[in-house]
């Protein structure tokens, strides 16, 4: 009986130690194919597509449920953005905006209703509109305007790149244009993933973005479209990392420039707008600080065009990425 006895410990600490060790190995071999599962996931998270798009789900789904129910036959639109959306997605608005900045030819006919900021009443009244859709940076603006007037109102973003998408993809939900809709982000994805892939293992450059106004220059932070899209492209933007900026456009002070010394200057300049690329040679030679930055030593200071870089358009957006890209990637 004592030898039944001192067997049985020996052999139950076998047991156990073997089933330990084919628990650890498990363990080892499914922390093995975790770690592979989420290294997998990681990289398909870089990879946009249709099923992941980086729009954000929680924007999206609140401005997809402040439209109507019923979907309207009658559209007002009040900001050209989302007018150009509206075109690219087959939907005809029966008022648009008079504005400087171009609207879809297509649209020659249709009434024009006025300013952005402050639509003729009348006008709009007349049209008998079942819904007005404006930019989310004039909904009180606009509100204001049409107080008293009873009439469904939307608004959606149009300041950066990643409003773009939202809104065109809240758009073309609603208005269930989802092949026309697909097309477009389609093109987008596909370019912002050739630019992700085209960045790696490159360090990208500092920069700092001005825009010219009448007499004056200011710098631009993320919160610009220019800014947008430097930012998706993952460059350092010196008026958020260096100059600590926080409003959309700042006044320049050239001592805290000279210290963060960008590699790249994108200038912003239209003589539709402000300033033109004369101005910006006359600002130079009036103060000679400028000539001590990097940029203009290196021919680093670049004079974009306002048509393409100042005013949001998801018909442009490729052709603005691509054209940033290549001062990076150079």
């Amino acid at each position: 009986m004592r030898k039944f006895y001192f067997v049985l410990p020996i052999l139950a600490l076998t047991l156990l130690t073997a089933c330990a060790s084919d628990s650890t190995d498990d363990a080892a071999k499914n922390e093995g194919v975790s770690n592979t599962e989420n290294s997998e996931n990681n990289q398909a998270d870089d990879i946009y597509s249709l099923e992941n798009d980086g729009v954000d789900e929680a924007a999206f789904t609140e401005a997809v449920n402040q439209f109507p129910t019923e979907v309207p036959e009658r559209v007002i639109t009040t900001s050209v953005p989302l007018t150009e959306m509206l075109h690219l997605l087959d939907v005809t608005p029966v008022g648009v905006p008079t504005s400087t900045n171009p609207i879809p030819a297509d649209f020659d006919t249709i009434q024009r209703i006025g300013s952005p900021m402050q639509p003729d009443l009348e006008v709009v009244t007349n049209l008998e509109p079942d819904l007005i859709l404006g930019a989310e940076s004039l909904r009180s603006t606009l509100d204001k305007s049409l107080e008293g007037i009873d009439l469904q109102t939307a608004y959606l973003p149009t300041d950066s790149f990643d409003d773009l998408k939202l809104s065109f993809k809240a758009l073309g939900t609603y208005f269930d244009k989802k092949d026309e809709m697909n097309k477009v982000l389609s093109g987008l994805l596909d370019k912002e993933n050739e630019l992700v892939e085209q960045a790696k293992g490159k360090e990208l450059p500092s920069v700092m973005l001005m825009i010219g106004t009448a007499d004056s220059f200011m710098v631009m932070s993320e919160g610009s479209y220019l800014g947008s899209l430097v930012h998706k492209l993952g460059a350092d933007n010196i008026a958020t990392s260096v100059l600590k900026v926080s409003d959309t456009y700042s006044p320049i002070n050239m001592e805290d420039v000279v210290a963060a010394d960008p590699d790249i200057i994108f200038v912003l300049a239209s003589g539709d707008h402000g300033a033109s690329e004369d101005m910006f040679e006359k600002e130079v030679q009036s103060n000679t600080t400028w000539t001590k930055l990097s940029a203009y030593k290196n021919d680093k200071i670049q004079i974009l065009d306002y048509n393409i870089f100042g005013v949001t358009s998801i018909s442009n957006a490729e052709q603005a990425l691509t054209q940033i890209a290549t001062y990076f990637y150079e």
